[in-house]
Formats: structure tokens, sequence, C-alpha cells
């Protein structure tokens, strides 16, 4: 499944629905200029100009502020696993968590099912990097085995073990990536990654979780 950025809201949505661009503050970026060549395949060529606004529904927000993560590393090498969900978007040393190598993930706990528009994660931008295997799933129960869905996949040959995806490899900036969720219902979402360009640890600086509370007050 190819999750794509879009300036607009999916078909999940209401047509009656007013829909205006959700605030996405950004940190100050800490490289300029053109990033090195990577030799890495199927990479997102940049887009030039910045992100064009996204679109939802009168009263999304960042719903994963403050909200519980847990991580398969669980002594992280540094920074604290709670940093992930912090509202510290900046990246410099002290802002970031640096996981063991390999595969990593880390969950987040909304604590109750909310209708999710976009997620925004930020890896690591004091540099330019790109990110194996990103993977981003969500579920409705923590064990996730339930309502699994997946959301943005660029593992392409399934070294992860997850199974191919076919979205683009990106170089890391301070825009962060941004998934469109489509208006799905959910309460934990998954990030996976795999290491990096620079070397074999994974990294996480913030992720944000763009929804509101269901409109069917499931849980």
């Amino acid at each position: 499944m190819t999750a794509k950025v879009l300036a607009s809201v999916t078909t999940a949505q209401s047509s009656s629905e007013e829909l205006k661009p959700i605030k996405i503050e950004l940190p100050k970026p800490l490289f300029i200029g053109t990033p090195q060549n990577f030799k890495v395949d199927r990479l997102e060529k940049p887009l030039g100009k910045p992100r064009p606004p996204f679109l939802a529904p009168e009263g999304t927000h960042n719903v994963a502020l403050g909200k519980p993560v847990a991580s398969t590393d669980e002594e992280p090498i540094i920074g604290e696993i709670a940093m992930i969900t912090d509202g510290d978007k900046e990246g410099m040393d002290g802002s970031f968590v640096e996981l063991g190598p390999f595969k990593q993930h880390v969950t987040i706990d909304l604590g109750a099912t909310h209708e999710i528009y976009a997620i925004v994660m930020w890896h690591y931008h004091k540099q330019a990097r790109v990110y194996f295997d990103v993977i981003v799933q969500t579920a409705k129960n923590p064990d996730f085995t339930q309502n699994v869905r997946v959301l943005f996949n660029n593992d392409h040959d399934n070294s992860s073990g997850l199974g191919e995806g076919d979205d683009l490899h990106y170089v890391e900036t301070a825009e962060g990536k941004l998934i469109d969720a489509k208006g799905m219902e959910l309460r934990y979402v998954r990030l996976y990654t795999h290491g990096n360009t620079s070397n074999d640890l994974n990294h996480w600086i913030e992720t944000e979780v763009y929804g509101r509370p269901s409109q069917k007050n499931t849980q």
C-alpha cells in the first residue's frame, strides 16, 4: 500500500465537512544546500519547495503529544523513549533518541481510538540521511493483531520480514515525513526503521499524529 502525501483529505471524509490546513510547527533546518548524492535505489526526488498544506476536518490536532511510547530497545544508547512524543523537534544533541542497530520499532498509544488524518515523523535532520525499511503500521490493540494496517512501507526487498513495500526512500529534512492516514480509526501507531546511510543505528526525534477523537466513540 502506497501512502501518498496529498493536499486534500481522502474519501474516508464526509464531503460536507469543512476542511482546513492542519498547523504543523516545523523546526529550524540544520543543514543548507543540496544533500549529497546517495547511492540508494528508488529515492524520492526533493520537492524543491515547501510541502503543500494538508487539509483535515475541524478539530484535528496532534493527539500523540505526551502520549506513552514503547520500544524494542528499552535502554536507548542516547536519550529516553518518551522524547519521541515530547514536542521537541529541533534535532540538536539532546533532542533525539538513538536506538541500537538492526530492525527496531517504537509504538505510540494514543489512549483511545481516534480518527487519524496524518502522521509526521522526524528521525534525524542534523544532516541529510536516508533511513531504511521505514514501515508505519496502525492497529486497535497493543499486540497488533486487530485491524492492522500498513500506511507506509519502503522495504523493497522484505529485509525486515514485514512484506515488500512500494513506497520510496526519502532524505531526512526539517519538514519531516508526512503520511496520509486517510481518516483511519485507530489507537496504536507502530513505526519501524532498520539503520540508515550513515550507520546501522536507528534514531527518532519526534512523531506527531494528527487526528481527533473517534466520532463513533469506540475504544
